[in-house]
């Protein structure tokens, strides 16, 4: 992996840390990531005329971002579903699996190849992520998350790890067919027309405005987090094998314990500050790999 696309990686990492700290700092989730996604495909609406037009769309283009956009979408619907009926502590982990999953399918369906370096950063990170939010650092506790594998959460907890990495693949296709701007800028489209198809039902009703009127700095401030978050990323994927840039991304973990620690006043652990290494570790040697 270069250092450009790495640099690019790890910013992204850093916005998409930031962005997951102003949902969490806002009143109405649902209805703060729907402003959070106007606000951004406004900005890059804006930012066309500066990058330049479409170039010629092509179906198979269309459809990856449609499904990209979609299969994003299940990966937090799922997610939520495990998160009302399980333990943060057995959810969180597993919800981490599409780092397993991921450089499978570099390898089978991308013909990417992955060096001795990189698989044991993979391993890393992916052991860091697993076990961040675990009660404790002992086999026992690391296998629990599996050993009901017929609860509804922890179902919806796989599956969620699974679309994510089926939604990485689509994205590193995408990428390398279009320009990675104007890719993602289809990506957050389709991903809004979901997310206003959803608060357009009656429930929501009122909602919208209020959450803006309570919130209005940090619905300000999201929209361009976001998209450079989200633009980043797919820039240093367009660089990088999907297999590395997906794990080294996740050294957002690592800068959400930092942020928490920092600002939010939370306690960090010996197991979270262990996973924060083992993540840092990780995604060094994916560097030099």
């Amino acid at each position: 992996m270069s250092s450009y696309a790495f640099t690019l990686i790890l910013f992204s990492a850093l916005m998409h840390a930031l962005w997951n700290l102003l949902v969490k700092r806002s009143g109405d989730k649902t209805v703060f990531i729907w402003w959070m996604f106007a606000t951004s495909c406004s900005l890059m609406t804006l930012a066309l005329p500066l990058v330049g037009p479409f170039p010629a769309l092509s179906w198979r283009v269309i459809g990856l971002a449609a499904v990209g956009a979609l299969c994003f979408m299940l990966y937090h619907l799922f997610s939520g579903r495990a998160y009302r009926g399980g333990d943060l502590s057995i959810i969180y982990p597993l919800a981490q699996t599409a780092m397993f999953w991921v450089p499978i399918w570099g390898i089978l369906l991308l013909d990417e190849k992955v060096s001795g370096l990189g698989i044991a950063g993979i391993l890393l990170i992916l052991f860091g992520a697993y076990s961040i939010q675990l009660k404790a650092l002992a086999w026992s506790e690391v296998v629990r998350p599996f050993r009901n594998l017929r609860d509804p959460a922890v179902l919806a907890a796989l599956a969620a790890g699974f679309i994510y990495s089926i939604g990485a693949v689509i994205d590193k296709t995408g990428v390398m067919l279009y320009p990675p701007f104007h890719f993602t800028f289809l990506l957050v489209f389709f991903m809004l027309q979901f997310m206003t198809l959803n608060i357009m039902r009656p429930k929501y009703r009122g909602r919208i405005m209020a959450e803006y009127r309570n919130h209005r700095f940090l619905v300000i401030a999201a929209g361009p987090v976001i998209m450079a978050s989200f633009l980043s990323f797919r820039y240093g994927l367009q660089l990088a094998p999907m297999s590395y840039a997906v794990p080294v991304r996740q050294v957002s973990l690592l800068i959400g314990v930092l942020i928490g620690v920092m600002f939010l006043g939370e306690t960090s652990g010996r197991i979270r500050f262990t996973a924060a290494f083992l993540i840092l570790c990780g995604a060094a040697l994916i560097r030099l790999g």
